[in-house]
């Protein structure tokens, strides 16, 4: 087939000047200086896709506490992996975080990191001899926690955040749950059956577990009831907590609370579909804002966060 030839010097060209341009000079990053304060690293920024999200997305966790609102973190073992312990419980001090709300493995690696200062077992190495998941002091601890919270109308949570502050282990400064518990701030779990290493200990109830996880799930319900106007944090889990989020805002909104004008974050390390949809867009359709940041925890939450502190101008400082 032969194909007719084309007169590319007859193209219509356009001005300019004239033109819409979605990116503006005046947008663009500013140099970096030796010795910069993080306030000039974070105006240097640029003010386009992610940096600007992330400067929209400070600001309104910066509005939400100026206005007394609630700033909820949610967060996946993961977190606790990566260091941000000692981040979190400085922030739930100060009063920036008011809330926690966590999956099962959480408090797996809280635990530990309180009783001997480490976790994050080797699975490769252990998985082979049917070693994997069995140590002792955790599935003890985590499971005794939650027959006395079933036993005593207890939270999984503030059960184990009472009886790991009750151990007094040499580094209980590193618990979320116990730093929760202390300060009196809502921790909820919500376990799964057969996910986390303590439902193979040989103290695993499975009946105290449901009960003392769905007492969370209640008390989640009561913070989500209170978030208009705050903020939602999803920090690194792709599955349960979205789902958890999404039932107990549907819950609330039936029983007649406006929690319509809402900023919900998501942070993870890829793009997951229930985060996307879950936190991001369905919660946020009546109003407010949805974000999604992707990169290492370690890195971005702490950014997130200083942020936050400097649009806060000092109010949360020590």
């Amino acid at each position: 087939m032969k194909l007719p030839e084309l007169d590319f010097k007859a193209v219509h060209t356009t001005d300019l000047d004239g033109r819409h341009s979605k990116v503006k000079v005046a947008d663009f990053a500013q140099k970096l200086n030796p010795g910069a304060s993080f306030a000039d690293f974070a105006k240097g920024l640029p003010n386009i896709l992610a940096a600007a999200d992330l400067r929209e997305a400070a600001s309104a966790m910066a509005k939400a506490k100026n206005e007394g609102r609630p700033v909820v973190l949610g967060l996946g073992g993961h977190v606790i992996k990566v260091g941000l312990a000692p981040l979190i419980i400085d922030l739930m001090e100060r009063g920036l975080i008011d809330a926690l709300a966590a999956n099962g493995s959480v408090m797996v690696h809280d635990s530990e990191a309180a009783l001997v200062g480490a976790t994050s077992e080797d699975v490769g190495a252990t998985l082979g001899s049917g070693a994997f998941g069995v140590t002792g002091q955790t599935g003890e601890l985590i499971n005794r926690a939650a027959r006395n919270a079933a036993a005593n109308d207890l939270g999984l949570g503030r059960a184990l955040g009472l009886a790991i502050a009750a151990e007094k282990p040499p580094y209980l400064d590193m618990s979320l749950l116990a730093a929760a518990a202390r300060l009196d701030k809502p921790a909820t779990i919500h376990a799964a059956i057969g996910t986390d290493v303590y439902n193979i200990h040989p103290e695993a109830d499975g009946r105290s577990l449901g009960a003392a996880t769905m007492h969370d799930f209640r008390t989640f319900c009561r913070v989500i009831a209170g978030l208009e106007g705050g903020v939602f944090i999803n920090l690194g889990s792709a599955v349960i907590l979205p789902e958890v989020f999404l039932k107990a805002l549907t819950l609330v909104r039936n029983l007649g609370h406006k929690v319509e004008k809402i900023t919900t974050i998501n942070m993870d390390f890829i793009r997951h579909y229930r985060p996307s949809v879950n936190v991001v867009g369905r919660p946020t359709q009546e109003g407010g804002r949805g974000f999604y940041f992707i990169g290492h925890h370690e890195i971005m939450f702490p950014l997130l966060m200083s942020l936050t502190l400097e649009y806060l101008g000092g109010k949360y400082e020590r």
